[in-house]
């Protein structure tokens, strides 16, 4: 935002909080607010991760002006991590680190800190910020997103300077005002004078229309998988009414074409030229731009082949932190670069590199500051320049909300190849568009784009059967145009109401035990059904979900640990073939009806209370072996496990469409007596 900040009345202290659950994308909102509240000449900070930490940081620096009046012979810079950590736990211990006792002013230093642990203890400390910006995601993140409204109350000066805004925020609005005493905003700021309607200079600015600041993004710790893209729309909104989303209500007027190459063009010059392009448009194809949008595309330098080197970042880092207003993320962002460096470094160069770096005191961040990092900068650019990453990489094209089947054509398809797109993601909801889904593919085949990804939706209006034929259409039309299909199995959790607030929503045709069947087979593939490679026969789907669908089915009610470690009680413990026995059964007898609804709730404890039918509760003791850590490692899950880990770590693209709705936990043989029962 160089040569355009408009100066209001006041500097204002500016808070942007996301809260700090797992995510994929950073947050674009935020990033444009961050950009306006820049033009004003606000300060600005970023901040996501654990909120206590931020109030102890805060202190922290009221506290070392106190210190430094006390005793300024005393560098407390260097002692940060030890005062942090006392004020925030008040154990004494931290105290006797500070190594104070020799000092004049001991006795009063210590009081001064325990002073500042009480504070926070107590939660006794006076407002910090003028204004504060809550960011909300998904609507299941309920309870993570009022937990941190509720707890920066406190931290601005009046209540009604807390703006909450988002997904969630938009959606749950009336709840979350009830929950927090906030009221929300809903929908865009693509208005002018939104936020601040009394400010002469912010009635001029539509805040939707502005460039992101990445600079916040290196305030924090949190790394979003992101790396070198763009992050742009070139549509707004959606023309369909789809009852399971919510783009008609967040973005309700589909704009076909919004500009973008100006603020492309300064986000280049400010932060850097960026690798990939990821847009986040909710339907391109309907655009009746489209054909100008490729050509955008292209002219900003994504053209089908084309490769990226990765510009000098230490000098961008180094240019911006003596130009750009957030000093505190360029001095955090130069201080790791350095560190980078010096790893990339060997023999006598990192040698040279250390010591210039110990010489400024940017071994420690706590010690770093601006003028020593410009001091090292002079030294070490030469170096820096020489061995700095200079390889060239593919530029990528990413419509990463996906593109709608319904809109494709051959013309469309042919313009789409123009690009280096990848991967391709068009969506499959339900099994009603089979038929434009197929051509879709088939054209995108026709055009060699050979790596497609998509989301398939289930637990909504579809029978748990489509899940498994959209998931196999996949694979056959894998094998039958040589290309590759991921797929992405997505739970759906309604948009209103409580059980919008959690993951535990039971679609009609569904049941809680079906859902977490599914889940345990995407567990070790973190959601992804990949095609079969060259190697394999058989693909990892057919495996995972059987040959056809009485075998899905027979999976659906497989207990859970026999799903997910297949080997061990399949092959090594023999337990899956004397349940399978068992299954077939009691599906022929008088006492399956009672037997399934206690399976389909998913729900094992107290068996003995649940049914007095001795057939079932032998049955069921299958269902009894919990999760948590299996003793018996299970080498074919490990193997596929580790595949998985790699193709995910080695395609950042695959990485980004994980939706994170799977566990970490893994089962476990409760004790050796239960399975000698099951002999």
């Amino acid at each position: 935002m160089r040569n355009t900040t408009v100066m209001n009345n006041k500097k204002r202290k500016i808070l942007l909080i996301e809260p700090n659950y797992k995510n994929k994308y950073p947050p674009i909102g935020l990033m444009k607010i961050a950009s306006y509240h820049r033009l004003l000449g606000d300060d600005v900070k970023f901040y996501k991760g654990d909120l206590k930490d931020l109030v102890v940081d805060e202190l922290f620096e009221e506290c070392l002006v106190k210190l430094a009046k006390i005793d300024s012979s005393i560098n407390w810079i260097q002692k940060a991590f030890f005062i942090k950590q006392f004020i925030k736990s008040g154990k004494k211990h931290f105290i006797e680190l500070l190594e104070l006792k020799e000092t004049r002013y001991a006795s009063l230093a210590i009081e001064v800190i325990d002073e500042f642990s009480k504070t926070f203890r107590k939660k006794n400390y006076e407002p910090f910020w003028d204004r504060i910006y809550v960011t909300t995601l998904f609507t299941f993140y309920w309870k993570i997103t009022v937990d941190t409204i509720n707890f920066v109350k406190p931290l601005v000066n009046d209540s009604s300077q807390i703006f909450v805004g988002g997904v969630l925020a938009s959606l749950l609005h009336k709840e979350l005002e009830e929950a927090t005493g906030i009221k929300p905003h809903q929908g865009l700021l693509d208005r002018p004078g939104m936020l601040d309607p009394n400010i002469k200079e912010a009635k001029k600015i539509i805040i939707d229309n502005l460039p992101l600041d990445y600079s916040i993004l290196d305030e924090i710790d949190y790394q979003y998988p992101t790396e070198s893209a763009y992050f742009t729309f070139m549509t707004k909104g959606c023309t369909r009414k789809c009852a399971f989303c919510s783009v008609p209500i967040l973005e309700p007027t589909y704009k076909p074409k919004i500009e973008t190459k100006g603020k492309f063009d300064e986000i280049k010059e400010l932060y850097g030229e960026q690798q990939n392009l990821l847009l986040m448009d909710n339907n391109v194809l309907a655009s009746p731009n489209f054909a100008e949008i490729i050509q955008e595309i292209k002219d900003m330098g994504f053209v089908k082949g084309t490769t990226w080197e990765e510009p000098n970042q230490l000098e961008i880092a180094i240019r911006n932190l003596q130009n750009h207003p957030n000093t505190r993320a360029y001095t955090k962002r130069s201080f790791r670069l350095f560190h980078e460096l010096i790893k990339r470094l060997k023999g006598e160069n990192q040698q040279f590199a250390y010591n210039v770096l110990d010489d400024c005191q940017l071994l420690n961040f706590e010690t770093t500051t601006k003028e020593n990092l410009i001091k090292a900068y002079n030294e070490l650019k030469d170096l820096n320049e020489k061995y700095r990453i200079k390889s060239k990489k593919l530029r990528y094209v990413d419509f990463n909300q996906g593109t709608d089947a319904r809109y494709v054509t051959d013309e469309f398809m042919k313009l789409m190849s123009e690009i280096p797109i990848r991967p391709l993601r068009i969506a499959f909801d339900y099994i009603g568009i089979r038929k434009q889904y197929e051509n879709a593919v088939k054209l995108a085949a026709k055009y060699g784009i050979r790596e497609l990804s998509n989301y398939i939706l289930y637990n909504f209006n579809d029978k748990p059967e489509d899940l498994y034929n959209r998931l196999e259409i996949n694979i056959n039309l894998c094998h039958e145009h040589n290309i590759d299909i991921f797929s992405f199995p997505m739970k759906y959790i309604p948009l209103f109401g409580e059980d919008a607030k959690h993951r535990e929503y039971t679609g009609k045709h569904w049941n809680k035990k079906f859902i977490r069947a599914v889940q345990s087979v995407l567990n070790v593939t973190k959601g992804i059904v990949a095609p079969a490679s060259k190697k394999e026969q058989t693909s990892f789907f057919h495996k995972a979900f059987g040959n056809n669908i009485e075998e899905y089915f027979e999976i659906l009610y497989m207990p859970e640990t026999y799903i997910v470690y297949r080997s061990v009680f399949e092959k090594t413990l023999g337990y899956t073939d004397i349940w399978k026995q068992e299954y077939q059964s009691i599906k022929k007898s008088k006492d399956w009806q009672e037997a399934k609804g206690i399976i389909e709730s998913n729900d094992f404890s107290n068996i003995e209370e649940r049914t007095i039918n001795p057939v079932i509760r032998e049955f069921l003791r299958h269902y009894q072996i919990q999760r948590s850590t299996l003793k018996n490692e299970d080498k074919e899950y490990m193997t596929l496990k580790k595949q998985y880990d790699k193709l995910i770590k080695s395609d950042r693209f695959i990485d980004l469409t994980l939706t994170y709705d799977f566990e970490d936990e893994q089962p476990t043989i409760k004790s050796k007596k239960k399975i000698i029962q099951l002999k």
